[in-house]
């Protein structure tokens, strides 16, 4: 694997655990596709750094049973929002 490849799976998931990041947060966060990030903590991380992959996982994993809650307040915002403004 070349190493700006590696430098940046170990950048992503750095900073995936450090903020509890989601995968779209990541990749706004360093300009690359959400299935680049994707690609790099599921499928490159654990052949570079199999603790840093198990702490990535357990962030995702945990993002992913609180997404239908974030989904809920995003569209209750929306609508307060709407509201104020009528």
């Amino acid at each position: 694997m070349k190493e700006y490849i590696e430098e940046r799976v170990l950048e992503t998931s750095n900073y995936i655990v450090e903020n509890n990041s989601t995968v779209r947060q990541c990749a706004r966060q360093f300009g690359i596709s959400k299935s680049t990030v994707h690609k790099d903590v599921s499928e490159r991380l654990p052949q570079i750094n199999q603790r840093l992959a198990i702490k990535v996982r357990e962030v995702l994993d945990k993002n992913k049973k609180e997404r239908h809650i974030r989904g809920g307040l995003a569209t209750k915002a929306k609508y307060e929002k709407n509201k104020s403004l009528n």
